[in-house]
């Protein structure tokens, strides 16, 4: 059944760090209606498409009324009466409409809120779940399982109290179990260490993304601490359960160095690749995400030879789900990942593009949340819709995180009784 515009409306609403973010609604001809929300990220690379905000006195110049009023004057009345089965037409017309490289001019927030929504209207009017409507529209193999999550415990960095260096700190259970199996040791593991940090001296107030914000002493205390919570859980590091990590580094590269709290001395690229090979024997990582400066393109090179091989090398700010910058990290082997955030490129078509050109290539491809979110849970969709090995939805609390895993506990039945 094919499914017309009719109307798009566009509202301010907050997300969950309480500021600005894009609610659109779409009308369809038929009477159905969708509503779609944009997450927003703190810790975001330079060369992520532009999210629009007012820049005036109100919500401290982070409200988005310019990017509401882009769509409900200009996107809302150009897309009016187009095919929502045609997402890259509509995608592609919105890119035409705005005009520029990064999408300054509408706002990536104003394209993607439609876009997001759009794929959902589509969905609604073929009468599928959205997940097998993404798959069968990026032309994906209809997905048998749901993706490994990738729990946030600890939050540092920006998303925490800003004495913890690396930004995300992973628990990632064993890809061979079920979701459920995965989320029960997950919540298991993150209530142990919930008991954990007490006897450490550590508070356990929670960061931005539902995980732990503990006065730990070190980067290493973090991974201890998370050790002990596995063991006390009754698990086994290394063979239940692995760990990886997000270290942002963007956020530590201080004149041409790595400034951590784990060594005295500012470390070079070469001695900060060296200390991530430390890790990763002795914390068994099978991710590390942002382990260099986004644009230390040499850097990421030699750390993905060096330590590609036993773990994956994650881009995140240095590819910003950005066709371009992926094709470049492919061509220098400057990474065997990527992480994929829509809202750094701004459309549904465009990050299904990456994620193609990424799996042609052999690189794994995560399907990500971002720090500032909503109860939305499209990204849920999305990443079965994908087929997705792996997915990154925060910590085990907070609302708008937990949604996404509720999200696919459902998803997982589904599947389950349709085999």
């Amino acid at each position: 059944m094919t499914a017309q515009i009719k109307t798009v409306f566009s509202r301010q609403i907050l997300d969950s760090r309480g500021l600005p973010t894009v609610e659109t609604m779409v009308i369809l001809d038929t009477g159905g209606y969708v509503v779609a929300s944009v997450p927003s990220g703190t810790s975001t690379g330079t060369h992520e498409a532009l999210e629009l905000r007012d820049g005036n006195k109100e919500y401290m110049g982070l409200g988005v009324e310019r990017a509401v009023k882009n769509v409900n004057e200009t996107i809302g009345p150009h897309v009016r009466g187009m095919d929502v089965a045609k997402q890259t037409d509509i995608d592609h017309a919105m890119i035409e409409l705005d005009g520029t490289r990064n999408k300054s001019n509408l706002g990536a927030n104003a394209i993607l809120s439609v876009s997001i929504a759009v794929c959902k209207a589509g969905a609604l009017a073929s009468n599928v779940p959205l997940y097998r409507y993404i798959s069968t529209m990026g032309g994906f193999i209809q997905a048998k399982r749901v993706p490994t999550p990738f729990f946030n415990l600890i939050n540092g960095g920006l998303h925490g109290t800003g004495n913890l260096d690396f930004q995300e700190f992973h628990l990632i259970p064993a890809t061979n179990k079920s979701f459920k199996e995965s989320l029960k040791i997950g919540v298991e593991i993150y209530q142990n260490l919930k008991n954990s940090l007490p006897r450490r001296g550590a508070t356990r107030s929670v960061g931005d993304e539902g995980g732990f914000t503990p006065n730990l002493f070190s980067n290493l205390d973090a991974f201890e601490v998370m050790l002990e919570a596995v063991r006390a859980a009754g698990y086994s590091p290394g063979s239940d359960v692995f760990f990886g990590l997000d270290s942002a580094a963007n956020t530590f590269y201080k004149d041409g160095k790595y400034v951590i709290k784990d060594r005295s001395s500012p470390l070079s690229t070469n001695e900060m690749i060296e200390f991530y090979r430390s890790l990763l024997e002795q914390y068994r990582l099978i991710s590390i995400e942002d382990g260099l400066y986004e644009d230390d393109w040499e850097g990421w090179v030699k750390l993905t030879s060096e330590l590609g091989e036993k773990t994956v090398i994650i881009g995140d700010d240095l590819l910003v789900t950005n066709k371009e910058r992926l094709e470049k990290g492919i061509s220098l082997k400057a990474a065997n990942g990527i992480l994929i955030k829509p809202n750094q490129i701004g459309t549904v078509s465009e990050t299904i593009e990456a994620i193609n050109i990424a799996r042609n290539n052999g690189w794994q491809a995560v399907i990500s949340h971002r720090s500032g979110e909503t109860n939305d849970t499209f990204i849920a969709d999305f990443s079965v819709g994908t087929n997705a090995l792996y997915c990154k939805y925060g910590g085990l609390s907070r609302g708008e995180r937990i949604a996404k895993y509720n999200r696919l506990i459902a998803i997982e039945e589904e599947i389950i009784a349709a085999s």
